[in-house]
């Protein structure tokens, strides 16, 4: 099969739509947006129109020097690039009141800052294997929601709810007023995750691969459980991780 051609940033150019009227035409139609790039100083009347249309979508937005669009595409862009989302996104709070009006608890992972397209492509895989309930994401700081993503996770982000925000701390402190405990999965603590409470209601918090959980998201965190290592090596990779305690999760509920 041949492969899709790519751009210098590595998205695949299936999923991309350039130009101001474009892009508009499609955010009007509910047409949903993983992430769209607007050029810094982008002006003119349908520029204007276009930047308060921009304000409902929820996708990720981010002005850039005109030589980063340029890099995306050398065709006439007009200051405006988009990557259109292959999935809808859910709910949170729906998928939590669910998983209790179902007599569930919900099993939630949440990933901060995860921006590699095979990791979050490889997590998903596995959570939509062992039954997790949703996978949160922040708008900001997180990998394409693209065909390419749709690929690696092996078709399963079209099974996983995913849900986005654009400010997870607070939809933390909001799922802890739900009655989830948050979990961070992380290797500064000496507590294992064999010891940790993952039978209750839950929400997994996996970190970056460059530097882990962000220290305002860890500071909320209700236990902190860490994956024993024995060899040299001092971490894993980041889907590895999140595969072994989703099923210790699993392993417990069961």
């Amino acid at each position: 099969m041949e492969e899709r051609k790519k751009n210098t940033l590595g998205q695949s150019n299936s999923d991309m739509v350039f130009g101001i009227r474009p892009v508009l035409e499609l955010i009007r139609s509910g047409k949903v947006f993983d992430k769209i790039f607007v050029q810094k100083n982008l002006s003119g009347e349908l520029a204007k129109e276009f930047l308060v249309e921009l304000k409902g979508t929820g996708a990720s937005i981010s002005k850039v020097p005109v030589e980063k669009l340029n890099r995306l595409t050398k065709k006439n862009h007009q200051g405006v690039v988009g990557f259109v989302s292959p999935i809808e996104f859910a709910s949170i709070d729906n998928i939590i009141d669910s998983c209790f009006q179902n007599g569930r608890d919900p099993l939630i992972l949440v990933l901060d800052r995860i921006t590699d397209v095979r990791n979050f492509g490889a997590i998903v895989r596995t959570a939509e294997c062992a039954g997790v309930d949703a996978i949160v994401i922040p708008t900001k700081g997180a990998a394409q929601i693209s065909s390419d993503a749709m690929k690696t996770s092996a078709g399963a982000l079209g099974h996983m709810a995913i849900c986005r925000t654009k400010n997870l701390p607070a939809l933390l402190k909001s799922m802890q007023e739900h009655g989830l405990n948050l979990t961070a999965c992380t290797e500064k603590t000496p507590d294992s995750i064999y010891n940790a409470d993952l039978n209750q209601p839950l929400a997994i918090i996996m970190g970056s691969e460059e530097d882990g959980i962000s220290s305002e998201i860890l500071k909320l965190c209700d236990q902190r459980a860490a994956i024993p290592i024995k060899g040299s090596i001092e971490s894993l990779n980041v889907s590895t991780a999140a595969g072994i305690i989703i099923y210790e999760a699993v392993r417990q509920r069961s």
